[in-house]
């Protein structure tokens, strides 16, 4: 049994695949600083499969935590998610976003180096292309300087990863994520950020919920149809699957390159208008919500083409929006 780490593990993302990879018949270790989740994941995750994965409290932004964690523990692959990912405020506090997601990964490769470990999944975003100039957006689109200080962290992650894999001869999958939704079928874990949240659905589920007051809609004049800015929105559980299949193809030595990057998403682009509309639908709640003026770091319209990661990883989405919005309330309903 591959024995898997996995950074950040009680997250949003991360606890979905954790799940997916216990299912998989993978051995799990989790390691995950709770600064935006709580032990309790732990228990959701043992309750939907029967098997509670090792976990180990350790800050990745201090060298020497980690360096005695590797010591400790042999592992076959890693998926590093931890990160702070509010786009909004990494603008507002750039240090702490580049000390936390690019030292982190730094220390994480230092010892995958001097222990000749192997197989890589880092957790990317699709904020690395900016404002691309075509949509749907494919990998070999232009790399433009970020939007954000999170996008950037996101480039220069998969910069160093490309330089460590050339130098080290590692083998790593970049997938860059579009936007995760939705929940667990079980409804046992989902996402349930600490403080106000930074993502559309959980604010618009908790403004359902009469938890916030209204919901802000930064911006209605962008140039997209309805004034609103466009993502593509992926359930959760989908994404986390793609992650399954990323890992596969590198244990299995199926990679074309030792990095690869791969984008993960539905391909398809809602605004936020829209996504308001189909969470009413979901849910028959109403929600109150007031335009405001643009989010520093934010851009006009992304959305992914899928066509080379349903293709390379034999993977594709399931899950449609609607079913994604529907879990989330259910989930927001047993908060």
């Amino acid at each position: 049994m591959k024995k898997i780490l996995v950074t950040g593990g009680l997250g949003f993302i991360g606890s979905h695949t954790v799940v997916e990879l216990q299912n998989e018949g993978f051995e799990v270790v989790i390691i995950d600083d709770l600064s935006n989740t709580s032990l309790s994941v732990l228990d959701s995750i043992t309750e939907i499969t029967g098997k509670k994965p090792a976990y180990y409290k350790v800050d990745l932004k201090v060298k020497k935590e980690v360096h005695h964690f590797f010591e400790d523990t042999v592992i076959d692959g890693i998926i590093h998610f931890a990160a702070f990912n509010a786009v909004g405020k990494s603008v507002q506090n750039p240090l702490d976003y580049y000390e936390n997601n690019i030292g982190s990964l730094v220390y994480i490769l230092q010892e995958v180096r001097d222990r000749k470990l192997d197989h890589i999944i880092f957790s990317s975003s699709c904020t690395v292309y900016g404002q691309a100039d075509e949509l749907p957006i494919t990998e070999n689109a232009v790399i433009k300087k970020a939007e954000s200080t999170y996008g950037n962290t996101k480039q220069i992650g998969e910069e160093i990863l490309e330089e460590s894999c050339k130098a080290h001869e590692l083998n790593a999958i970049a997938l860059r994520y579009f936007n995760p939704v939705g929940a667990h079928e079980s409804i046992k874990i989902g996402e349930l950020p600490l403080g106000v949240p930074q993502n559309l659905i959980p604010f618009v589920t908790q403004t359902a919920a009469g938890i916030r007051k209204e919901l802000s809609v930064f911006g209605d004049d962008y140039p997209t149809p309805d004034g609103t800015a466009i993502r593509d929105y992926i359930h959760v559980v989908d994404l986390a699957k793609a992650h399954i299949a990323a890992l596969q193809r590198l244990l299995q030595k199926k990679n074309k390159n030792n990095f690869e990057v791969f984008n993960v998403g539905s391909g398809t682009g809602s605004s936020v208008l829209e996504v308001i509309k189909a969470f009413e639908k979901a849910s028959g709640k109403k929600i109150n919500y007031k335009i405001v003026g643009r989010r520093a770091g934010d851009i006009t319209s992304v959305y992914a083409d899928t066509t080379i990661a349903n293709r390379e990883l034999n993977w594709k989405t399931e899950k449609s929006l609607e079913e994604a919005l529907a879990a989330a309330w259910k989930w927001q309903l047993q908060q």
